[in-house]
């Protein structure tokens, strides 16, 4: 029997299929399309992978979940409970919408991209199915009906070729007498009491990345010139209490748990998750991950959940930062009785019993964070360095459109950049509370990409500069 996998070979492996998937899609519409929704619906056949086994989840299962995404795409954050529940709550297989329009541009071009895509699917949930080490009778199966029905929405739109020929069966994992394994977990797969495998044990940490290098990547953000003053003090502060303690002198005991002060979009969690392998770097924390969440992912609906939720979200986050946005949320003043306050005494008692190797970051509006952290004599008593993050103003806005134009291969005309900058301006000058910084850069931006992407469907040949380029009439502003 082979051995189970990594998280970082499926997420290499997905990563590549994906991606070389994805370039040889010629239709731009349903290129966007793809990448908007693959991810999703990948994730979703591995949950009926694992569902059609019947062997149950396990901490590798959840880190390999979280590997599955391509490259520019969220990085999921599912936790145990969350993975172990959609997969047994799985209704079955449905079409993707993205290959309706991979199958609706074939018919357009005269060309099979929709087939190609039926050998990556199956090729990937077989890919789901070998993460314990081995795939079943019951994976196979499951893989082979999904893979059916594509094809045959393919063979119903006219689209030429047939079934692939790639045999499912092949990759089933068998016996010394030839028989396929069966369903069910490995007997020779030794875990550890938390349900870790060996192999998951002994897999090395990333090598810590060189500090320049990361203080680099802060100066490179836009704007947040007081943030990043704020963070590189802080740094010297724990760096010269490292020297403090290797020369055996007193050390004050000081908090490293911060508040983020600031609207939505201003740029919160990239520096959280910059802090991360920051501390990391320097050696206060021993792997420097982020792990993000909010109310929803501490509180549940019953009694003795909550602590139970919250509980494995700290043990998740060991190690680095827990980064909980909007945080004024748990400490809800009007509902003495709610979870939320359970949630906040657990996470207490976390940030106590890990205070050498964990810290959180609470982050939200500005005025409701000063309620959160008084709503409890704990908080104010961990929480006491803010950092305030102030509106990205007209020419910040447009410095991150220019930003992300550039990295996903798009160009600006001077006529079209001096559209946006004027909008960008007028944008920050008539902000009001639902203004979202980044985030409606970012709107902007996927909105020129569709618009675009519906500009050249029209086009018969389009060349390399028309798939680049934004004009005026791709751009919307509200």
């Amino acid at each position: 029997m082979a051995q189970p996998m990594t998280p970082a070979v499926v997420h290499k492996q997905y990563d590549e299929a994906m991606t070389a998937f994805r370039r040889q899609i010629r239709d731009p519409a349903a290129r966007v399309a793809f990448g908007r929704e693959s991810d999703g619906f990948m994730r979703e056949c591995a949950r009926g992978v694992w569902k059609s086994d019947q062997s149950g989840i396990s901490p590798l299962h959840v880190e390999c979940y979280n590997a599955v995404y391509a490259k520019g795409n969220p990085v999921p954050t599912a936790l145990y409970w969350e993975l172990a529940t959609s997969v047994e709550e799985y209704s079955g297989f449905v079409l993707p919408g993205f290959f309706r329009r991979l199958v609706k541009a074939d018919l357009e071009l005269g060309s099979q991209c929709s087939r190609r895509f039926v050998d990556t699917f199956t090729l990937m949930l077989l890919l789901f199915a070998a993460v314990d080490g081995k795939v079943s009778e019951a994976e196979a199966g499951f893989v082979n009906a999904c893979a059916d029905s594509l094809s045959a929405y393919c063979d119903q739109a006219g689209i030429a070729g047939g079934k692939s020929p790639l045999d499912v069966e092949d990759f089933v994992t068998r016996r010394t007498d030839g028989e396929p394994v069966p369903t069910g977990k490995p007997q020779d797969e030794k875990t550890s009491p938390q349900g870790e495998s060996k192999g998951q044990e002994a897999e090395k940490q990333p090598p810590k990345e060189k500090l320049e290098d990361l203080l680099a990547e802060l100066d490179g953000l836009c704007g947040l010139e007081k943030v990043k003053e704020d963070v590189k003090s802080l740094i010297n502060l724990v760096k010269v209490r490292k020297l403090r303690q290797e020369a055996g002198l007193p050390v004050p005991p000081m908090s490293l748990h911060l508040v983020f002060m600031g609207n939505p979009g201003t740029g919160k969690t990239t520096v959280a998750r910059l802090l991360a392998r920051i501390y990391h770097a320097i050696g206060v924390l021993s792997k420097g991950q982020l792990v993000e969440v909010d109310r929803s992912g501490l509180v549940a609906g019953f009694v003795g959940q909550t602590a139970l939720k919250t509980q494995e979200v700290v043990e998740k986050a060991k190690g680095g930062v827990l980064f909980i946005d909007e945080a004024y949320a748990l400490a809800n003043q009007d509902a003495p009785n709610d979870f939320g306050r359970e949630a906040i005494e657990v996470l207490l008692k976390g940030m106590e019993d890990h205070r050498d190797d964990l810290i959180v970051i609470v982050a939200g509006y500005t005025d409701l964070m000063g309620n959160f952290i008084h709503a409890n004599p704990g908080l104010e008593s961990r929480f006491n360095k803010y950092f305030y993050f102030e509106d990205y103003n007209g020419t910040q806005l447009m410095e991150i459109f220019r930003s992300m134009c550039s990295k996903n291969g798009y160009t600006l005309d001077e006529k079209t950049a001096g559209l946006a900058k004027e909008a960008f301006q007028k944008m920050y000058d008539s902000r009001d509370e639902n203004f979202g910084n980044a985030r409606d850069v970012r709107n902007v931006f996927e909105t020129a990409v569709a618009n675009q992407a519906n500009r050249l469907a029209a086009m018969e040949h389009p060349q390399k500069e028309d798939l680049m380029a934004f004009l005026p009439e791709d751009l919307e502003f509200t």
